[in-house]
Formats: structure tokens, C-alpha cells, sequence
């Protein structure tokens, strides 16, 4: 069966953006909540109702799978949990993972009629403990004011659970359905003023290239912030005062990654993006249609990776792995698209900038890291095809 013809009521597929299961709600009485007992991508986890029979619409969904399956229901169950919650499924301590996994259910609040105790989760990692982190209370209290958050790290029985269908998250879902949308625009943040500069640049540059950094980031600051923009490092902040910065700034500037899923929960129209790949992965288009759906304007995406740098002793793309900017692109495109002065003329880096920059973030010149083969095949096309595009325009040109 392809994707167009799933049915988005059958709750054993994958959640989609037009509705059906991803925005169904499921309120069941003495639900028991099974936390993962094991550390792997894919874990029996979830919710059952009173008899022990599993409730799919509380899985989390990735693509075209689950990575919460069905478990056993617990001989025992030693916790007790009195009162009215919502599910909120896996609590990912990943920022960007819980941006778009860990809040998938909260478009509820909109339809919930009366009071509810907090928002209920399960630990992604078993054994982790049930400590919940600033940035994810805060995220929650910009939805629902003081509204508390618990963790199940053991089976719980649950006296009334609210089970929201996952309206978010990675695959087509990316979208957000209709009623995650709404929720967050009629919710979130709204108490936040905007404050800040009117141009800025969303960077990275402050995490270092071994976390999906980018090698020339620092020059691409100086020559943006000679273009009037301020350099804005998200992970110094607290939410509100990010949400402040987006919320401000006429014109965007980013390397693609997590804060733009912050970003777009209050992103608008008449805001102008510019987003620069990192790297060539599926989740940048996904980023993009995100970006589109939740604030009803596309991004301008900037691919102008000149190479990637990769560790000799594997040869290919992983975690360690970095890219190397092509200025001369992202000028070029910046200006097209009205975020710099139209003349701007910046330039690549040189041999000896990028030396020296290996230098400098102490990645050494011993060959530790070595130019990717397939960017380099890439770019070598590249370079070919604009050569073969400037000799049809020179003949053309002769001829008339």
C-alpha cells in the first residue's frame, strides 16, 4: 500500500498531518503506563487500558515505524497515580527531539473540558531517574502555565489518562496536523514580547564542529554581521528570551537544526528565512516543511556545502563527521533573496584559511580527517557543469 492510500483512522499507521487517529482522543480510567525496560531505538513501551489491552494512540511514531511497540502487561504494577493526566508520551532529553516528539500531544490542552493534574511522560532511556529538565517545564509552561510534569519510570496505574494521537513529530507528520497547529498558535508563547534585533543569525558555531558543526561558520558571522545582522547563539539562552529573538527579527538566518523547530511554533508570514544545510539528510526537507506548514511561508534553503570532512579511520558520513561552507554560494543566494545588499561578493575559503582553521579548533593536519569522496565527486560535478554552462553561454553569446 503506498502513502496515498493509507488510512489515516487505522492507528497501526503511521500518524498523518490531513487527521484521522493523530487527532483522536482516547480517555481511559485505571490506564497502566509501561516505561521502557531496555536501551534501543525500538522499545515495548506504552500504555495499556485497565484490562491490558494495548493503546496504540499513545505510540510515538517515526516515519513509517513505531519506536514504542506493544509490551506485556506488568505482573505488577507498584505505582499508583491519583487525579486526571495527559499523556505526553516519550520525554526525549534531546532538545530537537523534544521539540517535535515530546510535545506531540499537548495540541489536547485545546480540547481538554476541565481541570487536568500534569502532563505524564515515560523516560526514552530506562533507569534514568524521573528528573525533568528546565527547558522542558519551561516548554511546557509557555503551553499551559504551571502546569507540572511527571515522569513514569515504572509501571503506573493511572487513574484517568487523557491519550492524545501524536499530532507532531518526524515523517509526514512533520506537518503538524491541523489541531497541533492551531494549539500552538493559540497557546504557545503568547505571553512573550518580541525583543531584539531585526536581522539575526541563528549559529552554531558555539557547539563546535563535532556536533554537527560547520567548518567557516565564525567567517560567515563577520560577514553577516557586516551586513547589519545580529550573531544569535540559542543554547545561552532560556526559551523565552529565544522566542523573543524569533519573534523580533524581520529577517532569519540559520543553519539548519533544532532551534528552527523553535523557530517555526511562532515564526510568521512576513518574516523572511534563509535556511544553510549542514548536511544532505532527509530531515532537511523535513525541516523545511515544517518551517512552511507553521508559519505559511517557504524557506529559502541554501545548499552551499562545499565538501564534508570525515574521519580517515571510517571514510563516510557519521556523528564526528563535519561540513565545510562554500561562502561564494551563500552570498550569491542571500543576496538573490533580498537578506543582503545585492552587490556582496564573498569568497570561499582558501587553502591556507582552511589549514589554519583545522588549527585553530584543534583538529590537527596529521590526515585525522579526510575530504568525504562522494562530496568530493559531487562538487568536482558541480565544478564541471558551471564550466560547461559559462562555455554555452560564451558560444552563445558569439553567435548572436
Amino acid at each position: 500500500m503506498s502513502e496515498e492510500e493509507l488510512d489515516p483512522n487505522d492507528n497501526t499507521v503511521q500518524p498523518m498531518p490531513e487527521g484521522g487517529w493523530s487527532e483522536r482522543i482516547v480517555n481511559l480510567s485505571d490506564a497502566i503506563v509501561v516505561p521502557p525496560d531496555e536501551s534501543a531505538f525500538v522499545q515495548p513501551a506504552g500504555v495499556l487500558d485497565s484490562d491490558g489491552r494495548y493503546c496504540p494512540e499513545g505510540a510515538l511514531w517515526r516515519k513509517f515505524r513505531p519506536l514504542t511497540t506493544e509490551p506485556e502487561k506488568p505482573v505488577t504494577v507498584p505505582t499508583k497515580l491519583s487525579g486526571r493526566w495527559l499523556w505526553g508520551g516519550v520525554l526525549w532529553a534531546h532538545f530537537g527531539h523534544f521539540l517535535v516528539e515530546s510535545s506531540a500531544r499537548l495540541w489536547a490542552l485545546d480540547h481538554i473540558d476541565g481541570p487536568i493534574d500534569g502532563v505524564l511522560f515515560m523516560p526514552k532511556r530506562p533507569k534514568v531517574g524521573d528528573a525533568v529538565r528546565g527547558f522542558q517545564q519551561e516548554f511546557v509552561g509557555l503551553m499551559a502555565p504551571e502546569l507540572p510534569i511527571r515522569v513514569a519510570t515504572e509501571a503506573t496505574q493511572v487513574e484517568e489518562l487523557i491519550v492524545p494521537g501524536q499530532g507532531f513529530g518526524l515523517g509526514k507528520i512533520t506537518e503538524g496536523t491541523q489541531k497541533f497547529r492551531n494549539a500552538i498558535h493559540n497557546r504557545f508563547a503568547r505571553d512573550v514580547e518580541p525583543d531584539g534585533a531585526s536581522k539575526i543569525y541563528i549559529s552554531r558555531s558555539a557547539l563546535g564542529v563535532g556536533k554537527g558543526g560547520l567548518l567557516g561558520e565564525e567567517r560567515l558571522e563577520d560577514l553577516l554581521t557586516k551586513q547589519g545582522y545580529d550573531i544569535f547563539h540559542p543554547e545561552k539562552y532560556d526559551l523565552k528570551t529565544q522566542l523573543a529573538r524569533y519573534k523580533a527579527a524581520k529577517h532569519v538566518v540559520a543553519a539548519d537544526g533544532s532551534a528552527l523547530h523553535l523557530f517555526a511554533m511562532v515564526g510568521r508570514a512576513d518574516q523572511k528565512l534563509a535556511m544553510i544545510l549542514r548536511r544532505k539528510a532527509g530531515a532537511n526537507n523535513l525541516l523545511a516543511r515544517n518551517v512552511a506548514h507553521f508559519t505559511g511561508t517557504d524557506p529559502i534553503v541554501v545548499d552551499a556545502l562545499h565538501t564534508e570532512w570525515v574521519r580517515s579511520s571510517k571514510g563516510k558520513s557519521d556523528r564526528q563527521s563535519f561540513g565545510e561552507l562554500n561562502h561564494k554560494i551563500i552570498g550569491r543566494a542571500l543576496a538573490a533573496g533580498g537578506f543582503i545588499d545585492p552587490d556582496a561578493e564573498w569568497e570561499p575559503l582558501t587553502d591556507k584559511q582552511r589549514k589554519q582553521l583545522f588549527l585553530d579548533k584543534g583538529l590537527g593536519d596529521t590526515g585525522e580527517f579526510v575530504e568525504s569522496p562522494e562530496y568530493a565527486q559531487r562538487r568536482i560535478r558541480r565544478i564541471r557543469q558551471e564550466r560547461r554552462a559559462r562555455r554555452a553561454a560564451r558560444e552563445a553569446a558569439q553567435s548572436s
